[in-house]
């Protein structure tokens, strides 16, 4: 290859297992790697200022071309911990959410769970950052990622995302998997795809490395995200596009 392949994962800790290879240094000769909050990797992905992403798979259907070049993704087989609904009430008695500006599958997987599962109407907004101390009263809040994790420890209500997708249909949930938008040589995507997999077997080095006190990484790395991207988990990203036209 003439230049460096360029991949933008997100800068969460779920993505630490999938990223280990890579800030060891494998593939350096042929990647630039970049870190971004999931709704900026997919944006940059669509604008094709990069070639892969770790990307929300809300965005799949916008893209002019995808591939998903890797068995391995960002998933759940029940409770995630980190996308959820956070409130000082019991559901029924939310009025008002605001929506995570950090990921666009978060935000449309919420919608459909209001409207397909828990069949509730609050009015949505869109937040800024620091809107977390915002959540009061009947004003709930959307948290994803690593400030979810930190959002659990004052929450009285948690309404996990990933347990409420699987109550609703049966299936596992997938927030984000590589996906390329151009086609790339086969040699490469092996390559890839066998680096992507390595910080799996290193589980615990990666949780004895992370500074973070907040939630059990351990658990976090080997019970709330499963990395493996299956058939089954093919067929619950298929439903969820699916779904996505419901909510638009």
């Amino acid at each position: 290859m003439n230049k460096k392949i360029k991949i933008a994962a997100v800068s969460y800790l779920n993505t630490k297992p999938l990223t280990y290879a890579f800030e060891q240094g494998v593939m350096s000769d042929y990647i630039e790697l970049s870190f971004e909050y999931p709704s900026k990797v997919a944006s940059n992905l669509l604008n094709n200022k990069v070639d892969i992403g770790l990307v929300p798979i809300a965005i799949i259907p916008q893209l002019k071309e995808s591939y998903i070049i890797s068995d391995y993704c960002i998933s759940t087989e029940g409770e995630v911990a980190s996308v959820c609904l956070f409130s000082e009430v019991p559901l029924n008695e939310i009025d008002t959410i605001m929506l995570d500006y950090q990921s666009k599958t978060s935000v449309a997987l919420l919608k459909i769970l209001l409207t397909h599962h828990w069949k509730i109407s609050p009015i949505l907004k869109e937040a800024i950052e620091g809107y977390e101390s915002a959540i009061k009263g009947t004003t709930a809040g959307l948290v994803i990622g690593d400030r979810a994790l930190i959002q659990r420890k004052s929450a009285r209500y948690i309404y996990d995302l990933g347990t409420a997708w699987k109550e609703m249909t049966g299936l596992p949930f997938v927030f984000a998997a590589w996906v390329a938008n151009k086609i790339l040589p086969s040699e490469f995507i092996h390559s890839f795809n066998k680096a992507t997999s390595e910080g799996l077997n290193h589980i615990d080095k990666i949780v004895a490395d992370i500074k973070f006190n907040q939630y059990d990484m351990k658990r976090y790395y080997t019970i709330n995200i499963n990395y493996q991207l299956n058939e089954e988990k093919k067929s619950s990203m298929k439903k969820f596009i699916e779904l996505l036209s419901s909510i638009e």
